[in-house]
């Protein structure tokens, strides 16, 4: 996908994301991707040679390889979401297999899905893609449903499927955080043990962080804090939904905040507010991905665009986009996920 192509998909608002220039965190703080990433962040770190090289075969693959970037293919919703209702739209996505297949096929650096995907295929595809295997999830069998994240699995075992990382929940703000916590701390520090790479899907979860009909899960201040908790237990990279508004802790009333939080380090612009989510990686020492979301249909692609510009100007790291692919025939998948990575690839978009 051209670079006009890009422009033509953000519509009106091309040169509000194209163009603009941030006036809040500078982009001179950011420890922006590139090339040397692993050497010029990770290499500082107490991280192993054996987590530094599974980082760089995370880097080195797909058709962002030595970019810095990712382009990750998510697939946890089967357990998360129902299988019938995320594999519904296209039935060839019950066999895993062909999550395997849309990730290789769409050129990404890696696969992310659960231990049974990953273990009924590694033989076959271990070596060929790097495997994220996702070790805890929320099952909704329960009836009432509640919302807590519960290990699937050992990381010894994620190690001996040929995993390159492991993925992991935190449901910041729910009423079993606190274990959560502990839980995921402790299973990335055998990661890392064993010499995998760690991800961290922070989001948050709580009745209350939704205000007089405002939702307030996707604030950049709620989001962004999770985002700290996440990087302090050593996860490697930070998977988060886009920020979509902010002030979650002073409209709910709790937390501590600074004016400054809201007016000199972020602003009402999509890219500020996304970089107030990398600032709070470390200023992007551990890499920000963002969520793709769920699938609209026809506007998925231009959402898809959309996501990775702001994502790429903050200063994050990528997409990870799961719904938008797969829930479609598996060449349109492809084709959305070669234009998500099209924007990394585009050096005319540049950091805010």
């Amino acid at each position: 996908m051209s670079y006009e192509n890009i422009v033509s998909l953000l519509g009106s608002e091309a040169e509000g994301l194209l163009q603009y220039e941030s006036k809040a965190i500078s982009k001179d703080l950011i420890h922006a991707p590139g090339p040397d990433f692993v050497d010029r962040i990770f290499a500082q770190s107490n991280r192993s040679p054996q987590v530094l090289r599974s980082l760089q075969q995370l880097f080195n693959h797909g058709r962002l390889a030595g970019t810095g970037y990712l382009s990750i293919l998510p697939v946890d919703q089967g357990i998360e979401h129902t299988a019938g209702a995320s594999f519904a739209p296209n039935p060839i996505y019950f066999d895993p297999e062909n999550i395997i297949k849309l990730a290789m096929e769409g050129g990404c650096n890696a696969v992310a899905t659960t231990f049974g995907n990953l273990a009924m295929m590694s033989r076959k595809y271990a070596h060929r893609i790097p495997f994220v295997v996702k070790i805890n999830h929320n099952e909704l069998m329960t009836y009432p449903n509640k919302y807590d994240q519960i290990m699937f699995g050992s990381v010894e075992e994620a190690w001996n499927l040929g995993a390159t990382a492991v993925g992991a929940t935190i449901y910041f703000g729910s009423e079993e955080s606190s274990r959560q916590i502990m839980e995921v701390a402790e299973a990335f520090e055998r990661a890392h043990q064993l010499g995998m790479a760690t991800i961290l899907w922070c989001y948050t979860r709580n009745n209350a962080f939704k205000k007089d009909g405002v939702d307030y899960h996707v604030a950049a201040d709620l989001t962004a804090q999770a985002n700290h908790l996440g990087v302090t237990i050593q996860a490697d990279i930070i998977k988060q939904k886009l920020p979509e508004n902010n002030g979650g802790f002073k409209a709910i009333g709790f937390g501590k905040t600074h004016e400054k939080m809201y007016t000199e380090l972020s602003s009402d612009n999509p890219i500020d507010l996304a970089r107030y989510q990398v600032a709070n990686c470390y200023m992007g020492r551990a890499g920000l991905i963002n969520s793709g979301g769920e699938s609209k249909g026809e506007s998925d692609l231009a959402d898809a665009v959309r996501t990775a510009v702001i994502n790429k100007r903050a200063g994050g790291m990528g997409l990870i986009s799961g719904r938008k692919a797969f829930q479609k025939d598996m060449k349109v998948g492809v084709e959305l996920l070669n234009a998500i990575q099209d924007v990394y690839l585009a050096n005319d978009i540049t950091l805010a």
